[in-house]
């Protein structure tokens, strides 16, 4: 006999190349739900402290070598924030003339086509 075609016949759970998953495996029971803290932390508590702790020293340390302070970063980023605010309604300010000044000119000529327009409708 070649092969066996018994469609009754469960496939062997080991029968992949790779490790059985827990998720789908039944031999590993459910899986167990984690809580929303869980979900939202990305981890346990204890470990998103440490992990949160390890990287406040790096950080902090790479910062003192540079001589940057947090408030020194806030400063800077208002200031940076400001000039982009003023530069953006400088620009606002020459649009503006723009348009005031052809509109001097637009709206007369508009308004005169207008008028010429309905008078020969009549």
């Amino acid at each position: 006999m070649i092969g066996d075609h018994d469609s009754r016949r469960r496939a062997p759970l080991d029968s992949g190349a790779y490790p059985a998953d827990p998720r789908t495996d039944p031999r590993y029971g459910t899986p167990r739900r984690r809580s929303g803290l869980n979900r939202f932390l990305g981890g346990s508590p204890a470990a998103v402290f440490v992990k949160l702790l390890f990287l406040s020293v790096l950080v902090g340390a790479v910062m003192a070598m540079f001589g940057l302070t947090p408030g020194l970063l806030f400063w800077q980023l208002y200031d940076f924030t400001r000039s982009l605010i003023d530069l953006g309604l400088d620009t606002f300010h020459d649009f503006g003339r723009w348009i005031l000044a052809g509109a001097v000119v637009v709206v007369p000529i508009w308004l005169i086509a207008r008028l010429l327009t309905v008078s020969r409708e009549r």
